[in-house]
């Protein structure tokens, strides 16, 4: 999808810098952008910076260029309109049908799809005014997001802040390609997981995976979108935008954290999605400081040239026998530099190796003499 003919409007708030990013959001995609600012926008980000980064010339008055009878070009032309913030104010004009700037206008021209980012403090937002004029606006087919739920101008937090670019420029793109947001969740609440947990073997090491959150965050997106009120349990994400509406994000660390703050907000839930990527094992004990590092093999794991593991340096192996208040004996499961024999019988048949033990948990270990209670466990040469 390029070479789309895009109007961004930009009303005035403090928001106003995201607008710049959204211009390049779209410039970036091949689309030609034409920024339509308010007289108060302009108050907080210059023409000059609009027309750079849009190519375009920039605009606010309908008595500009009235040669080329610019207040209807403008949104005749428009393949989209994305409003980004959108105030209080310009929503309460557009709802009238106000047409006393360049961007009401457009708006009033526009007959492509129109969407709307709103961007105040939450008072304003939740003003019975407010919310009327955004019901108007859904009624006559204009695609009205829900702000997201963050830190605001001042000290105070909540509803009201405005989306991140790259979360207001997908939405527009596929408002654009046909996609309906309907308001079919209001007043449904409704229950997501999402991340990867990670579970500690120490204060510095953990088993986790590379789960990113984008899924659940994505779906909780779109649920706060088409209505419902949203709550979100995260364990480890990316650096990711907390999703529209008045989504509370809960974050957790590990699996039993997860299942704790699930149970106890599941109770008042209509939907639970569980999109998180919950590790599949946890550690049989956690370990109060840093576990030392007692042997290093070369390669890949305990792999070293020729598939066969190689010792690579550290303490000798009775050293670290001595360490562990052991006679040296056959056990290869520390050392990993050939295959031994262990004097205990178990489950591993009387004989192991580094490779041989993968499991976090020490109870699962086949060979007891080495990893019995008190002892150390080496997986793959990181202890």
């Amino acid at each position: 999808m390029t070479g789309l003919n895009i109007v961004v409007g930009v009303a005035g708030g403090i928001a106003a810098y995201k607008a710049c990013h959204l211009v390049r959001f779209f410039t970036e995609r091949g689309h030609s952008v034409t920024v339509v600012p308010t007289e108060s926008a302009l108050k907080f980000v210059g023409a000059a910076t609009f027309e750079a980064l849009s190519g375009n010339p920039v605009s606010t008055s309908v008595f500009d260029a009235v040669d080329q009878v610019q207040h209807v070009r403008v949104g005749q032309a428009a393949d989209l309109v994305v409003i980004a913030p959108a105030t209080a104010d310009l929503m309460a004009r557009m709802a009238a049908g106000r047409a006393d700037d360049l961007l009401t206008a457009t708006c009033l021209v526009a007959t492509c799809p129109v969407v709307v980012a709103p961007a105040m403090h939450t008072e304003m937002w939740w003003n019975p005014a407010t919310q009327d004029n955004v019901a108007t606006l859904r009624r006559r087919a204009i695609t009205v997001l829900e702000p997201a739920h963050g830190r605001l101008t001042g000290t105070d937090s909540g509803p009201g802040r405005l989306l991140e670019p790259g979360q207001i420029g997908e939405a527009a793109l596929a408002v654009y390609a046909g996609a309906q947001i309907p308001r079919d969740l209001e007043g449904r609440k409704v229950l997501i997981t999402a991340g990867g947990t990670q579970e500690n073997l120490d204060p510095v090491r953990f088993i986790g995976n590379r789960s990113s959150g984008r899924q659940g965050f994505a779906l909780a997106e779109i649920a706060a979108h088409r209505g419902a009120k949203v709550t979100v349990v995260a364990a480890n994400t990316d650096d990711l935008p907390n999703p529209a509406g008045g989504t509370v994000v809960h974050r957790v660390l590990s699996a039993r954290d997860m299942a704790d703050k699930v149970g106890e907000v599941a109770g008042e839930q209509d939907v639970i999605i569980m999109a998180a990527a919950v590790a599949d094992v946890r550690p049989a004990h956690q370990a109060a400081v840093k576990l030392k590092k007692r042997c290093r093999f070369a390669g890949s794991g305990a792999a070293g040239i020729g598939g066969k593991p190689r010792y690579s340096g550290g303490p000798d192996r009775d050293s670290v026998h001595r360490d562990l208040g052991e006679k040296p004996s056959d056990c290869g499961v520390c050392c990993g530099n050939r295959r031994r024999r262990c004097n205990t019988p178990g489950p591993c048949g009387g004989e192991t190796s580094a490779q041989g033990l993968r499991s976090a948990d020490v109870q699962r270990s086949g060979c007891r003499q080495s990893v019995r209670p008190g002892h150390k466990l080496w997986v793959d040469g990181v202890s």
